[in-house]
């Protein structure tokens, strides 16, 4: 498996992969690969990273910046992370979270956040931070990864392409 920086040929598999991927997820509404799309035209994907196999992308992983009600710079969402149902469960989604993880502390960013099930991101790190709240989402799934030693407090708002829906 290699673990490399998105292409522009890239660009339709990965949204076969997303699509496939959260296609009978139950807290999904389908609208995962709008927002990759969203986020690459407006130039807001920080890092965007593929899983490739025998030449095939079976895995994908995106980071976007994110504001902090306080004015920390330098955080970032994570999301989503796809791959391909065949290959779930195979060790791809973990080291798409390791690669990504540590690219994104190289290129200097402070945290990460996400939303998601604690039981699966603790294990990277993640935790619940109750200073730092994510509007309207339940408090329990919205998890945050410093990467560096001040951790922020006040309201985390995505990128708007978050809420794209087509």
């Amino acid at each position: 498996m290699i673990i490399r920086h998105e292409t522009p040929s890239d660009i339709d598999a990965i949204d076969k992969v997303t699509i496939a991927a959260f296609q009978n997820h139950p807290i999904s509404h389908q609208t995962e690969q709008f927002i990759i799309k969203a986020l690459r035209s407006a130039g807001a994907l920080t890092l965007s990273m593929v899983a490739e196999i025998d030449g095939q992308v079976v895995g994908h992983i995106a980071f976007s910046p994110v504001a902090i009600s306080d004015g920390s710079p330098n955080w970032h969402g994570l999301g989503p992370i796809s791959v391909l149902p065949a290959y779930q469960r195979q060790g791809i989604g973990k080291s798409l979270m390791h690669e990504g993880l540590s690219r994104l502390k190289a290129l200097g960013s402070k945290g990460c956040f996400l939303v998601g099930d604690p039981g699966y991101y603790q294990r990277f790190g993640f935790r619940n931070i109750p200073e730092l709240i994510y509007e309207g989402i339940p408090q329990e799934v919205f998890l945050a990864l410093p990467l560096a030693e001040k951790i922020p407090q006040g309201t985390v708002v995505f990128h708007q392409g978050f809420s794209a829906t087509s």
